[in-house]
């Protein structure tokens, strides 16, 4: 990914996996191709450390609404 794609997307999303209760919400608010759940332990995988800027509003509801504050938008 270029400088300028990144300018234009949602900004840089991290997850911090030890502070992660396994609820799903950033998985069920955000679009598939962000957020996904390990199959094995049931937390956050993030798929896209630079969304899009049509994802911006689903990535930011999914940080809002981590029960864990594990989610970061920048």
């Amino acid at each position: 990914m270029t400088l300028t794609d990144r300018a234009s997307g949602a900004g840089r999303v991290s997850a911090e996996r030890d502070r992660r209760v396994g609820a799903g919400q950033c998985v069920l608010l955000a679009a598939p191709a962000v957020f996904d759940q390990d199959e094995e332990d049931g937390l956050v995988l993030l798929l896209a450390e630079w969304p899009s800027a049509s994802q911006s509003d689903a990535v930011r509801d999914a940080v809002w609404a981590c029960p864990a504050g594990a989610l970061t938008l920048r």
